[in-house]
């Protein structure tokens, strides 16, 4: 193998195991509470070899927060109003194992001290649920009139929701009902039928 590619190589190695530190530093501590040494230690990579791909704590914690949705794929392929459901199902399963994912729900309440003015994770999730509604309502699942951002960004202020009390309450362990109960109790307002049309992961399987 050429030098270069094993340089290579090795720098992407060190650079995942900087942003998995990170995030496992990030979802103990919050951003206040970590500093670029701990996570330097918990990588096992000097100062410098954080330094080499992150310029700062804050920019760990933006490629954290902006790489969140990379980790959340539905174990099917799915398009419209039933992504929308296996996306928050899907966030909801991993995040009490994943640590970019509770980094991020972690990180949520300091966005603040290291997102630029008017970026933020609601509007990421928001983007990504109103792309999901607008396809059900191009195939004809959702009623044209439907205010698509207001839902989107209804579905997330209700998910982040249920992880706050999810977390104080049984550290997660009910979550994914909960997102269920946020399904059931918003489809009917869409105009979904009492049926649900056949869709799956929301507790009428």
């Amino acid at each position: 193998m050429a030098p270069r590619v094993v340089k290579q190589a090795r720098a992407e190695r060190t650079r995942a195991a900087v942003l998995q530190a990170a995030a496992e530093v990030f979802a103990e501590n919050g951003f206040s509470g970590a500093s670029v040494m701990k996570i330097a230690d918990r990588a096992g990579v000097t100062l410098g070899g954080v330094y080499f791909h992150f310029r700062s704590k804050e920019e760990l914690a933006r490629a954290i927060v902006a790489g969140q949705p990379d980790f959340v794929v539905p174990p099917e392929s799915s398009h419209g109003l039933q992504r929308a459901i296996d996306v928050t199902r899907t966030w909801a399963q991993q995040l009490a194992e994943n640590p970019i994912l509770r980094a991020g729900a972690r990180l949520v309440w300091e966005q603040d001290r290291f997102m630029p003015a008017g970026e933020n994770s609601h509007q990421q999730w928001t983007s990504i649920m109103a792309a999901d509604l607008q396809s059900a309502v191009d195939s004809g699942e959702l009623k044209p009139e439907v205010d698509i951002q207001s839902i989107a960004r209804m579905i997330v202020n209700a998910c982040t929701g249920a992880q706050m009390h999810s977390y104080v309450e049984t550290a997660h362990e009910d979550l994914v009902d909960r997102v269920e109960e946020i399904w059931r109790c918003l489809l009917p307002a869409l105009g979904v039928s009492d049926q649900f049309n056949g869709l799956k992961g929301i507790g009428r399987e």
